[in-house]
């Protein structure tokens, strides 16, 4: 079977590297062979590999150049070689776009790496300032502490409270958390079981805004007020 003679000459012609006249006879050429048509088309991509390449990321990927003052003669012989041995040329162009396309590849990769979004920063907890609350009866065998956090829609809650083991204090008790707002509305926040050595943490709201809650008690099952806080 008889060789193509422009076997060669698709990766110089991708690259750009062929002389106008070339170029020309090149395109004629491609009308008529299949195969030189498809050589064009598997390489097609690379150009647009090449124009993605960071010049800075390619240099970590080549050798550092070689000092040496007879670069300007050395090109100067190799064009001229090229003339005289173009299947030669065209080959060596052919290899420099295989090479090239690897680089690009593995610059892809290396960018790719580096251009990966770091992943979300933890969200920030507010630290919330917790008051103590203050008891209303004597000897109540219960001690808490408050935080509020206002907000367009209300204020959020935030309750630690313990129940301290006392002799005669034994059985579990319903206790529940209540606000007071404006023109004495109140509403309550949370409900649950305690028992003495018992330690609750309790997070809530209330419809009634900072400017609105005027007071926050622990109450009993009852009604009866155990411990409170006064807000403002």
């Amino acid at each position: 079977m008889t060789r193509c003679e422009f076997a060669h000459d698709d990766g110089a012609y991708v690259l750009g590297a062929l002389a106008p006249a070339e170029r020309a006879a090149y395109e004629r050429h491609l009308a008529g062979c299949a195969s030189c048509r498809e050589a064009v088309a598997e390489i097609a991509v690379l150009p647009g590999l090449l124009g993605r390449l960071d010049p800075t990321a390619l240099a970590e990927f080549l050798p550092p150049p070689e000092e040496d003052t007879r670069v300007p003669a050395l090109l100067a012989a190799a064009t001229e070689r090229r003339r005289r041995e173009r299947s030669r040329t065209r080959r060596r162009y052919a290899s420099t776009a295989l090479v090239a396309a690897a680089l690009a590849l593995l610059a892809g990769l290396g960018v790719s790496a580096v251009l990966r979004p770091a992943p979300a920063p933890a969200p920030t907890v507010r630290a919330v300032r917790m008051v103590s609350m203050v008891p209303v009866s004597t000897g109540a065998p219960v001690h808490a502490e408050i935080g509020l956090t206002g907000t367009d829609w209300g204020t959020e809650v935030t309750m630690h409270c313990g129940y301290d083991a006392t002799s005669g204090y034994h059985k579990a008790y319903t206790f529940r958390l209540v606000a007071h707002g404006p023109d004495g509305a109140t509403e309550q926040i949370g409900s649950w079981l305690a028992a003495p050595g018992d330690d609750v943490r309790l997070t809530g709201a209330t419809r009634f805004t900072d400017a609105e809650l005027v007071r926050l008690e622990l109450t009993r099952a009852d009604g009866t007020p155990v411990l409170g806080y006064d807000v403002g």
